[in-house]
């Protein structure tokens, strides 16, 4: 039997076991009103209206044909802000036409309870707080069958970003390059328990221009709740009808209107204080019951810290349930706009949900730590399945979208159009010798990239003047990167120290299940004596140059390095790593800077002796070799994932913290002092404290089991330091902001504490004038230890989300510490992503 033939049997199959309601909605102007709720009055079938207002609504057990008997329905037409309407037809036709129009609601304030100074909106609003705990108990667990559609779109694009050539977006722009450049869809299947157990299974999904895509819309993505108290979206935003919902809002009783015999109160929120984390618009209230009916609430980039979004908009619209006897949430639309540096766009995040079971018997089985799955085949669905089964039928845009990029598909996978593509990005220009130039074959899936000197030029008082260049080869399997190779080999060159020194290497990953990594690499490169580089090259070729301050210290080695990672289970990664290295002491061998300082002098390249006390050891390094092991395990508690068919992608789990172990050793090396064995352990977490902001920490103690008296200088556990008064990584946890790169470095136990609380504005957003500024309060503590030392602390005060417009990312801080003598205090200024 033919592929044709099956899907002529199942188009007649369902022609005979279904009918379909189709028409257009529109309001009292003749405009076509989106997103409008459509369902069959006391059942669960129902759906919504597209962008261009058409609805399909399918009708099981029908009949059609002439054999068929005629079928009576009641069609409700809901929408937030028009009167609904109920239309009763008969037919025993297979498709039936209703097309509906929709009256702005008219509210009254006849039925509302009035009393003597207070107002009548505040009063509904206690009562929708009082009943919160209940209401949400009342959906606190669940089964549902989802559908989710996602579009983004741009406006006028650019031809370049950020001096990047932007293109047609995959086939998305037209001529006045505007149009869609993501539009995707899914079909699944949920499972909710409160407060963090969720599962969905994604039946279907469809990706414009990809069919062998899959869908990143997801459920739990979209699962947002005004009965909690703050909504999570980026930051926490109090809800209208939380707790402590009458500290941020005001309420504004608009009317009421009649709904199933029920009142319903439409009322107005705003902020009272409009930089505060809260949101502005309308909630309905259903009278008595105290529920939600519906919400229409908006917010924007400031209140959520993200700049680049401009607006961000909620509208969720609930049905009533006979059989549980509550309003239940039946739709959710997000629509938000976006720019940032001439790219403007908007995009809308379309969520139904339908055949709810509120009694669905979970058992501990229920759920696991994945949160997404895929059925198989999910994006192998044709379009004769979307046909019948999308419950929100495509609008002309979204069709066109499809039948263009589904069409043009084929030929920019081609080699012909690939080339092409390649051939524009592989010219070369003139400058390229000294900025970088690379050529790619994206047909074959490789890249080849040449490093140009220009872009790795710095200084430092051993070797001078220095720069880098080399060759990359990049290498991928398919379009998700499933299986990668990495190759390079590079040389860089001292011009002071007249010493040319390379590397070369490779890293390759076998899947994104296990994340399965294996990295050889080899040669002779310098290395700062704290091996997570707290120091970057950069701010040391200004330190030094212009304050003639040299705080990079380092040495040479020789070495062959092989490495091994991999997740063994779900919640636990390991790290494993065995090298040979020839190390050597390095001294200083210029001390140009630009602007001569006669009460400041250069220090020595020996991190225990920067003062140059003892001249005869310019280098704290004793030449030698030896082998160095290191084995690490991260195990994430309560690890939530995604699993998708290309990879599995683990997501945060705010609920437990994250723990590292990692044993490291030296062993074979030419002294036996040299040999040592380190145990260390670090706890890490972050969480948010309701709307009061986000509290992180972390905690990190080890010990040196055989070394009190040696190991190398290099194998001491280093802290990272701060002496430059800058803070360009983004890092505040594990970093002290005053102390000395190497002050307190050592081959003995210790204990390093990191906590921090932004508040997010729940402090600075109160204070009139200071509110407008979208500045966040952040407090430190920073606490180190040593079984050598007295222990070192310090404490910052400082304010996060600084800048201008956009670009928020600035951050400065107090600090003051103590332990090192003398107390300390000063400002620190640094980026915060």
């Amino acid at each position: 039997m033919t592929k044709t033939t099956l899907t002529l049997l199942f188009s007649f199959f369902v022609s005979i076991v279904s009918a379909q309601i189709v028409g257009t909605v529109r309001d009292d102007k003749g405009e076509s009103l989106p997103f409008v709720n459509i369902y069959l009055e006391d059942s669960k079938e129902g759906t919504t209206t597209n962008g261009d207002g058409e609805y399909e609504l399918d009708v099981l057990g029908a009949g059609a044909g002439t054999n068929a008997t005629e079928q009576t329905y009641t069609v409700v037409f809901q929408f937030l802000g028009y009167t609904t309407v109920r239309k009763e037809i008969s037919t025993k036709n297979s498709r039936y036409t209703l097309d509906v129009v929709l009256i702005p609601e008219t509210t009254s304030l006849d039925e509302v309870i009035v009393e003597a100074g207070v107002n009548p909106a505040d009063r509904v609003v206690r009562a929708a707080i009082a009943n919160r705990k209940a209401n949400l108990e009342k959906l606190s667990e669940y089964t549902a069958n989802f559908y989710s559609r996602g579009l983004w779109q741009v406006k006028n694009a650019p031809e370049k970003f950020l001096g990047q050539e932007v293109g047609d977006l995959g086939g998305g722009l037209d001529s006045t390059r505007t149009g869609i450049i993501y539009l995707s869809e899914t079909i699944s299947e949920i499972a909710y328990q409160r407060p963090n157990n969720f599962s969905e299974k994604i039946i279907a999904s469809k990706v414009s221009g990809d069919d062998n895509g899959f869908s990143f819309n997801t459920a739990i993505d979209a699962n947002f709740s005004f009965y909690e108290n703050t909504i999570d979206i980026n930051t926490q935003l109090i809800s209208p009808i939380g707790i402590n919902a009458f500290s941020y809002y005001k309420y504004k009783l608009v009317g009421t209107f009649y709904e199933q015999g029920k009142i319903i109160n439409k009322i107005e929120v705003t902020p009272r204080r409009p930089k505060d984390r809260v949101f502005s618009g309308l909630i309905y209230i259903v009278e008595d019951e105290w529920q939600l009916y519906g919400v229409d609430l908006a917010t924007n980039g400031e209140a959520i810290q993200v700049p680049i979004v401009e607006s961000l908009n909620f509208k969720q619209n609930f049905k009533y349930d006979e059989t549980y006897k509550q309003w239940v949430k039946i739709s959710q639309v997000i629509d938000f706009s976006f720019g940032l540096f001439g790219l403007k766009g908007d995009g809308r995040f379309t969520a139904g949900y339908s055949d709810y079971d509120f009694e669905p018997n979970f058992t501990k089985k229920s759920f696991t730590n994945e949160v997404l799955s895929f059925a198989d085949e999910a994006n192998k669905k044709d379009s004769l399945y979307w046909e019948e089964k999308r419950p929100v039928p495509l609008t002309i845009e979204e069709t066109d979208d499809y039948l263009k990029k589904d069409s043009i598909q084929v030929i920019r996978k081609s080699k012909k159009y690939l080339d092409s593509i390649d051939g524009r990005s592989n010219k070369f220009r003139i400058l390229d010798p000294i900025t970088g130039y690379s050529y790619t074959n994206t047909y074959k899936r490789w890249r080849l990239s040449y490093e140009g000197i220009l872009n790795t030029i710095h200084y430092n008082t051993v070797q001078g003047w220095n720069g880098e260049t080399g060759l990359n080869y990049f290498a991928w399997s398919d379009d998700d990167y499933t299986k990668t190779l990495y190759a390079f080999a590079k040389v860089n060159y001292g011009f002071s120290d007249d010493r040319l020194r390379y590397r070369a290497g490779f890293t390759r990953q076998f899947d994104q299940k296990k994340r399965a990594v294996l990295s050889v690499i080899g040669g002779v490169e310098t290395k700062q004596f704290n091996a997570n580089e707290p120091i970057s090259n950069t701010v040391n070729t200004i330190a030094s140059l212009y304050f003639e301050r040299n705080y990079l210290k380092i040495y040479e080695r020789s070495f062959v390095d092989v490495a091994y990672s991999q997740e063994i289970f779900n919640g636990l990664r390991l790290w494993g790593s065995v090298s040979y290295e020839d190390r050597k002491g390095l001294a200083n061998t210029t001390d140009q800077t630009f602007y001569p300082k006669q009460d400041i002098v250069f220090t020595s390249n020996n991190p225990r002796d920067p003062q140059n006390l003892f001249p005869q050891d310019p280098t704290g390094v004793i030449d030698h070799t030896i082998v160095k092991t290191r084995l690490s395990a991260r195990i994430n508690f309560g690890q939530k994932y995604y699993n998708y068919p290309t990879g599995k992608f683990n997501i945060p789990n705010d609920r437990y913290p994250t723990l590292f172990l990692t044993y490291e050793g030296g062993l074979g090396a030419d002294e036996d002092r040299f040999n040592f064995t380190q145990l260390s352990a670090s706890l890490r977490q972050g969480f948010n404290i309701g709307n009061k902001g986000r509290f992180r920490y972390a905690l990190n103690a080890g010990t040196f089991l055989n070394s009190a008296s040696g190991a190398s200088f290099i194998d001491y556990q280093h802290f990272n330091g701060n002496q430059t008064r800058v803070n360009l990584d983004g890092s505040s946890l594990n970093r002290f902001n005053l102390l000395p790169y190497y002050e307190r470095s050592t081959n003995q136990g210790y204990f390093a504490g990191h906590v921090e609380h932004n508040f997010k504005g729940w402090v600075l957003g109160k204070i009139p004038g200071l509110n407008k500024l979208n500045f966040n309060l952040v407090a430190g503590a920073h606490v180190l230890s040593t079984a050598d030392n007295r222990p070192y602390t310090e404490y910052s005060i400082g304010l996060d989300n600084l800048g201008w417009g956009k670009f928020r990312f600035l951050r400065v801080d107090y600090v003051r510490s103590s332990g090192l003598g003398a107390n300390d205090g000063a400002f620190v200024f640094g980026l915060s992503f």
